[in-house]
C-alpha cells in the first residue's frame, strides 16, 4: 500500500499536478463564504464559494461556482504589489427549510496581490439573477430574488 501511494504521488508530481496556482480564503460581506480558487492558465482560472448567506429573511446556505478573466493589471503601487481587475460568470444555488433559491451570477473584482506575500485581498460585486422558491405542506410559491443584486463583499486569500 505503501509503494502504491508513492507511486501516485510520484506520477502528480512528474505531470504537475502540484505545479498550478492554487488560491484559498474566505469572503465576507452579505455572509460568509470559504473561497477555493483554481487558475489553470494565465488569465482564467475557476472559483467556488461555500458558505452562509444572510440576505434573505434568515441564514441561508450559499454555494458559487464562477469562471473568471483576468481583465487587466495595474502597476498603481509598485513598492506594495500588483492590482488587477477580474470579471466572470457563473452559477449561484442555495436554501434553507422550506426555501431554495438558483440563480445565474456575475462578478467584477478589484484586488491587489501583495509584493513578499503570498496573499491577494480584493472588493468584488457579484449579483444574482433568479427565482426564490418557497414551499411547505400543501402549497408553494415563487417570485424574483431581487435581493440577490446586493452581494457586495470582501474576499481575502492566500495564494500558493
Amino acid at each position: 500500500m505503501k509503494k502504491f501511494l508513492l507511486a501516485i504521488v510520484a506520477v502528480m508530481f512528474a505531470t504537475g499536478a502540484f505545479a498550478q496556482d492554487w488560491s484559498v480564503g474566505g469572503r465576507i460581506g452579505s455572509g460568509f463564504q470559504a473561497v477555493g480558487q483554481y487558475g489553470y492558465s494565465a488569465d482564467k482560472y475557476l472559483e467556488a464559494r461555500f458558505g452562509a448567506s444572510w440576505l434573505d429573511s434568515g441564514v441561508t446556505a450559499d454555494f458559487t461556482v464562477l469562471h473568471n478573466w483576468n481583465v487587466c493589471t495595474m502597476d498603481w503601487t509598485p513598492s506594495a504589489g500588483e492590482w488587477f481587475f477580474d470579471a466572470g460568470v457563473g452559477l449561484n444555488v442555495g436554501g434553507r427549510e422550506h426555501y431554495a433559491y438558483v440563480g445565474v451570477t456575475g462578478m467584477a473584482r478589484l484586488g491587489i496581490t501583495f509584493n513578499g506575500a503570498p496573499v491577494s485581498l480584493s472588493l468584488d460585486y457579484s449579483p444574482v439573477i433568479g427565482p426564490g422558491i418557497g414551499y411547505w405542506k400543501g402549497g408553494s410559491a415563487a417570485d424574483f430574488r431581487g435581493i440577490g443584486f446586493a452581494n457586495v463583499g470582501i474576499t481575502c486569500t492566500y495564494n500558493f
